[in-house]
């Protein structure tokens, strides 16, 4: 009797609701963060800041916002369900994640900032910023490191 070839799992897909339509509503994962597919533009960033759970969404709204005023025509992103801000022909120097505790800025050239942002990274250069929940976002101080970030060469490796 022959035998059959194993079947391979069916692909991960956002959870269904009542019916055979794939639900709208992006996925979260660990720690909230959506899953938004990768794709370049504001569509894809707004997308992401929409489906971030709860006070998250409104730290991303303020954040890309901030962005935009201090780095006008910036570039942005998604890679690996994280929003990317950049500037043409220098690459990408901060990215954005949801964990369960925070909202994690990245700014990729981050040991160059003066102050520095206050997280150390294990990846040369990376600094980190953490904006918990009621945090009071000193939005000088973050438009100084996004100006002094997009000066810099960033990374193109997303």
């Amino acid at each position: 009797m022959p035998t059959r070839p194993a079947r391979k799992p069916a692909p991960k897909t956002a959870p269904r609701r009542g019916g055979s339509r794939p639900s709208a509503e992006p996925v979260l994962l660990s720690g909230g963060n959506p899953q938004i597919a990768k794709a370049d533009g504001d569509a894809p960033v707004q997308a992401y800041i929409a489906a971030m759970p709860g006070w998250k969404r409104d730290v991303g709204r303020r954040l890309d916002a901030l962005i935009e005023r201090a780095v006008p025509g910036v570039r942005k992103a998604v890679r690996w369900n994280s929003p990317f801000y950049g500037v043409e022909g220098r690459g990408w120097f901060l990215g954005i994640h949801c964990l369960a505790r925070y909202v994690k800025v990245a700014f990729y050239q981050g040991t160059s900032l003066r102050p520095l942002p206050p997280v150390e990274s294990r990846q040369k250069g990376v600094r980190y910023w953490h904006v918990h929940e009621g945090e009071r976002i000193d939005e000088d101080l973050v438009a100084g490191w996004v100006r002094q970030a997009a000066k810099l060469p960033g990374t193109t490796c997303f």
